[in-house]
């Protein structure tokens, strides 16, 4: 197998929403679950992501594993690898994306590297390197109140150069306008003054395919999913790589379905409201997860009443009011941990009582399910929404699975019940 394309994703989540787009482009494309094994058959692809859980743990620990991604990805022909962020810029001052970027471009030889969440399609847009979530600057959007990574600041110039050690530079909206060269030329003139990163503007989805363009000259890039796309559409134009049509899922997994949310999205708060009008839904007490496991067995005791019946779902999810009062009384990381793991618990469970069809929604859980699963990759399939595709787990040993994995903030107000309509 000889990639054309390599990428790291610092959450299951994105890297679900990476593939998808990298499918949809017409890019072969798997997502693993962390650096595969050897003995791991994967079928001919154009483009692999690996999936790590690397987007809040230590600096050092997500370099560490993203340097490992990058080998095995280097070692099957990747000439380009994209390091995929989230198109919220997810990252305190003390990393990892500056870190992770740092070690990459170090190991890559690039000079410099063109950095962007842009995905105007989505209404995440960079202009004068401040990122927008729609109408508003970052620093004024909902997530400015993320619990694991509150972004105060929507100026991504300040924002990477607090956590990199690189001099970070500057492509504004007048020098994409003008084209390849004119980005080309702008990079070489950063690099000449010591500038080791650029954010580059993008306020409409055209814009993407030049970057991806010009990105496609450097052995490394970071963004969001709006890189892919311009990585993936630059790779076809050239001709390095024949369009290809997503396969169909095969052979129906069947059987219960269960939603598990641990997102406190305002996005995800308002699908999980929807879904009690169509299925049972059981919202945990995340003040008993923390105190032990009786929490679990509660869940799974109700879910085991239900399975037969129909979808169902679990929801450990709260407001951002009464996340940071948990927080507050048993610490961030540990209060997190708590619900991750019970969440990945009850999957465990569910799985055993014969589910097989699962919807995850939150990124921190669904890494949490896939790990205590133990999934090694998926196959990407049909889309959902915006970024979130089923996926068909591939070389596990619990045998046929399809689950669906979501952000937070992605999915229209019924994603529950738009997801298990497209689970076979």
């Amino acid at each position: 197998m000889t990639l054309a394309l390599g990428c790291i994703a610092d959450d299951y989540t994105g890297a679900s929403d990476l593939a998808n787009m990298l499918t949809r482009c017409g890019l072969r494309t798997v997502q693993t679950i962390g650096v595969p094994d050897d003995a791991l058959a994967l079928p001919e692809v154009d483009a692999v992501v690996v999936s790590l859980k690397s987007r809040s743990i230590a600096a050092a620990d997500a370099v560490a594993r993203a340097r490992e991604a990058d080998r095995w990805l280097r070692g099957r022909g990747a000439a380009h690898v994209l390091f995929k962020i989230c198109s919220t810029f997810d990252s305190t001052d003390a990393g990892n994306i500056g870190p992770v970027m740092d070690a990459l471009r170090a190991d890559s030889g690039d000079a410099i590297v063109l950095v962007t969440p842009a995905f105007p399609g989505t209404g995440r847009t960079v202009y004068q390197g401040h990122l927008f979530v729609g109408a508003v600057p970052l620093n004024e959007s909902p997530l400015k109140d993320h619990p694991l990574n509150p972004m105060r600041d929507s100026s991504l110039v300040r924002v990477l150069g607090r956590q990199s050690a690189s001099r970070i530079g500057l492509v504004d909206l007048a020098t994409v306008a003008k084209g390849d060269d004119a980005i080309r030329a702008r990079l070489t003139e950063l690099a000449a003054q010591g500038v080791g990163a650029a954010i580059i503007d993008s306020v409409f989805d055209p814009e993407l395919e030049v970057i991806g363009r010009v990105a496609l000259g450097h052995r490394l890039s970071v963004g969001a999913s709006g890189m892919g796309l311009g990585l993936a559409r630059g790779l076809v134009a050239s001709s390095r790589v024949a369009a290809a049509t997503a396969d169909a899922m095969p052979e129906p997994v069947g059987g219960p379905v269960a939603c598990l949310a641990g997102s406190c999205s305002q996005a995800t708060l308002a699908q999980i409201a929807q879904a009690e009008t169509s299925m049972p839904v059981l919202r945990l007490d995340p003040e008993k997860i923390v105190a032990g496991g009786a929490e679990v067995a509660r869940a799974l005791g109700w879910a085991r009443e239900r399975l037969g019946t129909g979808p169902l779902l679990i929801a450990s999810s709260s407001t951002p009011d009464q996340v940071a009062a948990l927080q507050t009384r048993h610490g961030r990381d540990a209060a997190g941990h708590a619900i991750e793991q019970a969440m990945a618990a009850i999957s465990e469970g569910l799985v055993a009582a014969g589910v097989h069809r699962l919807v995850i929604a939150g990124g921190e859980t669904s890494g949490a399910v896939v790990d205590r699963l133990r999934i090694p990759a998926f196959l990407v399939g049909p889309e959902i929404a915006p970024g979130v595709p089923v996926l068909r787990a591939v070389g596990w040993r619990g045998g046929d699975a399809v689950l669906a994995l979501k952000s937070g903030n992605f999915g229209g107000p019924d994603f529950f019940n738009d997801a298990i309509r497209l689970m076979p």
